[in-house]
């Protein structure tokens, strides 16, 4: 309903007049239509359904009219985890369930949340510093996102330590490959080596880095089972 079923223009028709939208009002009934045909039409539901309903609506409103007053992605973030309290609080009127954080004080969870803090947020400082030493400015800040590349490493780790746990090594030569091409621009505009190494040196660093954290984690998890 808010994805496939809305387009663009009811959106941004929304966003401009708020409560006064028409769309917003379709947008509803749009979800009201779904929620009917996937439950089937059954009578039991009812309850359910307008309690779905009549929350969109207020968490929609509350949406639009703070659009201005907060950043776009944490409010949309904020307005998902909303519906999906509400959707979470209707399944327990008809199927009542516990949620127990027990389980995520396990062995085995803390050592995957120890290992995934370690190849993300430890290993940049890491790198960081071992790339102090070289120090040049190749393009002005403006020209880049902030942190960008600060993510994208994290990102690029995250996957090397999938890919290592999935043992699907092959994928890690072809997310290198994909991340040379995507650099080529910057290499060829280079009066001289000095990005490239750089680039290289911090990429190889990156990639070890999350391959040992693979390895060891592999290794520790081993030693849990036994």
């Amino acid at each position: 309903g808010d994805f496939v079923l809305q387009p663009d223009a009811w959106v941004e028709h929304k966003e401009k007049h708020k409560h006064k939208s028409l769309y917003l009002y379709l947008h509803i009934l749009v979800h009201l239509a779904c929620l009917l045909v996937i439950l089937s039409f059954n009578q039991k539901y009812w309850a359910g359904i307008l309690i779905i309903i009549a929350s969109h609506y207020v968490i929609d409103l509350a949406k639009l009219h703070l659009q201005n007053k907060f950043k776009q992605g944490g409010l949309f973030l904020a307005d998902q985890l909303a519906h999906i309290g509400v959707l979470l609080f209707v399944l327990n009127m008809y199927q009542p369930f516990e949620i127990s954080l027990k389980s995520l004080y396990s062995t085995p969870v803390l050592l995957f949340l120890m290992a995934i803090l370690f190849v993300t947020f430890v290993t940049a400082i890491l790198i960081k510093n071992i790339l102090g030493n070289w120090k040049f400015i190749e393009q002005s800040k403006n020209e880049s996102l902030k942190n960008a590349g600060k993510y994208i490493g994290m990102l690029e780790r995250l996957f090397v330590f999938g890919f290592v746990i999935l043992q699907q090594y092959q994928a890690i030569g072809f997310l290198i490959a994909a991340k040379s091409i995507f650099r080529f621009s910057d290499l060829s505009r280079a009066k001289d080596r000095k990005l490239t190494e750089y680039i290289l040196v911090g990429t190889l660093l990156s990639v070890i880095f999350a391959i040992l954290t693979a390895f060891m984690y592999q290794y520790a998890r081993q030693i849990i089972k036994n």
